[in-house]
């Protein structure tokens, strides 16, 4: 029998982000999940050289150099903005304020 510092049920975001650091840290963790794949929601599936999102569309937020760093010394995440468009009660490109 094996003995782990950390049993962590789920292998989200935040399991595979605690057991990366805990092993950082010297610990043996064991992660249980009920899927067969890690990441949780934001897994995706490399399908003839395109990443499906399994199990729906994920974006990561965040403005925090430190945290945009440490996830892509991880794993490399594309760069993407979000830029909503909105109007009101007219349709796009007409009427439409220039500035």
């Amino acid at each position: 029998m094996q003995n782990y510092d950390y049993l962590i049920v789920g292998s989200g975001l935040f399991g595979t982000t605690f057991a990366y650091r805990a092993k950082q840290e010297g610990k043996k963790c064991l992660v249980i999940d009920k899927r067969s794949n890690l990441g949780g929601n934001v897994y995706c599936e490399n399908i003839e050289g395109v990443n499906v999102h399994k199990y729906g569309a994920h974006i990561f937020h965040t403005s925090n150099k430190k945290v945009w760093d440490f996830v892509n010394s991880i794993v490399e995440f594309n760069r993407y903005t979000n830029s909503p468009v909105a109007n009101l009660n007219t349709k796009i490109g007409e009427n439409m304020p220039t500035s």
